[in-house]
């Protein structure tokens, strides 16, 4: 008896497990850690991005290695350069998620979202995603870098091209090496659980895989939950240098955020600059002192400006947009200086 009893227990169990107690219930075509990219595709949509198996030496290995430290392994006994010698891809674009929200572009969220996960806030947009954008140096990019934005708008390899030769003031790669950085960067395309999807966005996508109804509007649904392209707008320094933008009172809290996620992150012991920053008592009282002047080492400066590549000193400051930092965070940075150098 209880052998009968032990076996009509476990069968529903099994039953269960397997998903065999109702027949109309069937394995998700999908797992919120597979790629964006695998669900756009099994919804009909390719990506503009692929790789091209036909360039013979690139490898994701090759493309890490040129994105984190800038140098590339010799191939076939060719031993390159550093690209630069002045920055390296993450002087100034993480290769993590960086926003809360995919589908918008908040400075503020994406402060809070870094400092919470310990990385920089940077002016370039994260490379976490990047294969699963469809333009590049988009927005106000054309007035710094002229007609060399055209090639590179549509064309994620003429981006990563234009961004080692002006952006990080190095040589131009190879063809294999540019493959490479794409290998790398599909290693870090957006996934679903990056989307903020709601379950029943999520059962909606799953039935439109399974019986091919619907894919147009899934494949927009997709799409419209992270940014296709990343905002650029450039924007000018305060009339009034003295008085600042004209925002609410600066937050000394939030300032200190952006100073030591931004700053100090190409500041810090000349890491990226020959300008050197720390939290001593002098290197505020030096940034209080030009906040309201027209000088390299004004904040709004250097901020809304930049400082440009010079002949011997090629190293230099991108600016920030006003989608990588707010003027309010502007005035919270200022209140920081202001309070630490009392």
């Amino acid at each position: 008896m209880k052998k009968i009893f032990f076996t009509f227990s476990i069968v529903p169990l099994l039953l269960i497990y397997f998903g065999w107690t109702n027949p109309s219930t069937t394995a998700p075509s999908f797992s919120k850690y597979d790629t964006v990219d695998y669900v756009l595709n099994k919804l009909g949509e390719s990506s503009p991005n692929q790789l091209d198996k036909s360039i013979r030496g690139a490898s994701e290995q090759i493309g890490k290695d040129l994105v984190l430290s800038g140098f590339a392994s010799p191939l076939y006994g060719k031993k390159l350069p550093k690209q630069s010698k002045h920055f390296v891809c993450t002087s100034c674009h993480n290769i993590e998620r960086e926003d809360p929200d995919l589908s918008i572009s908040d400075p503020q969220a994406r402060l809070e979202y870094t400092n919470q996960k310990g990385i920089p806030f940077l002016q370039g947009t994260t490379l976490y995603g990047a294969v699963n954008r469809t333009q590049f140096y988009n927005g106000d990019y054309d007035k710094k870098y002229g007609d060399l934005v055209k090639p590179a708008r549509n064309n994620i390899r003429e981006a990563i091209q234009l961004c080692a030769v002006e952006c990080a003031q190095g040589r131009a790669l190879e063809d294999w090496e540019v493959e490479s950085i794409l290998e790398y960067l599909w290693t870090i395309g957006l996934k679903m659980e990056d989307l903020n999807l709601t379950e029943e966005e999520l059962q909606s996508i799953d039935v439109a895989v399974k019986n091919g109804a619907n894919k147009s509007a899934m494949i927009q649904l997709i799409q419209s939950k992270y940014l296709q392209a990343s905002p650029a707008t450039f924007i000018i320094p305060p009339d009034d240098r003295k008085a600042g933008y004209t925002v609410e009172k600066g937050d000394p809290y939030n300032g200190e955020l952006i100073y030591e996620n931004s700053c100090l992150h190409c500041h810090e012991g000349g890491r990226y600059s020959f300008f050197s920053l720390d939290n001593s008592n002098f290197t505020f009282e030096h940034l209080e002192k030009h906040i309201g002047r027209y000088t390299r080492y004004s904040l709004y400066q250097v901020g809304r400006y930049g400082t440009p590549p010079m002949n011997g000193k090629r190293a230099y400051m991108p600016q920030y947009t006003s989608e990588k930092m707010s003027n309010q965070q502007m005035e919270d940075l200022r209140a920081y200086i202001e309070q630490e150098a009392r």
